[in-house]
């Protein structure tokens, strides 16, 4: 039979106390109000992801816009699923998720963008998505084993925000001046 560090009694007894925290045990060894403000910031930054998206999706024009415009909006709903997967953590973990549109944009690690030029918006969709790639490599060396479940919730989204950064590049290689400046 396997070992436990601390016994099961004690395991059992300190979960009856503070049942009001939810997930959050005496075993959780993260910094839960910092934990919550970085969720906070990343909900921030994939609520301005698509928004970002869904302003390129509806403007993009051009020869080669259709399916540049089909990426768009796919990356668009892929990162409301992302700030979704986020407000669910953050209220797991009893905070609450900060909607604020007032301050969205200076919260956010992205940002937002009207480009009007198709090569520019997806120029402007890939930076995005390199400093999404950065911030959560960071965040999830951070959490260690401090917060393992959101550590997994960041290594799922970067993931999907290193796929996203590859479509990108792809996009500039294949659109004629893509690869300028």
């Amino acid at each position: 039979m396997a070992e436990f560090l601390t016994d099961i009694k004690t395991i059992r007894e300190r979960a009856r106390q503070q049942i009001e925290k939810g997930p959050v045990t005496d075993a959780y060894g993260a910094d839960l109000e910092r934990v919550l403000g970085v969720l906070n910031e990343a909900l921030a930054t994939e609520i301005v992801c698509t928004l970002r998206y869904k302003r390129h999706y509806y403007t993009a024009s051009g020869l080669y816009s259709e399916p540049v415009a089909a990426e768009f909006l796919e990356h668009a709903q892929e990162e409301q699923e992302h700030a979704d997967k986020l407000a669910q953590r953050i209220v797991q973990l009893g905070g609450e998720p900060d909607f604020n549109p007032d301050t969205l944009t200076s919260r956010a690690h992205a940002e937002y963008d009207a480009s009007t030029d198709l090569i520019e918006m997806i120029k402007e969709d890939l930076v995005a998505e390199r400093v999404a790639v950065a911030a959560y490599t960071e965040i999830a060396k951070w959490l260690g084993d401090g917060d393992p479940t959101t550590r997994r919730v960041f290594e799922e989204l970067l993931a999907q925000e290193e796929e996203h950064a590859d479509d990108l590049r792809g996009l500039l290689e294949r659109i004629p001046g893509g690869q300028r400046g």
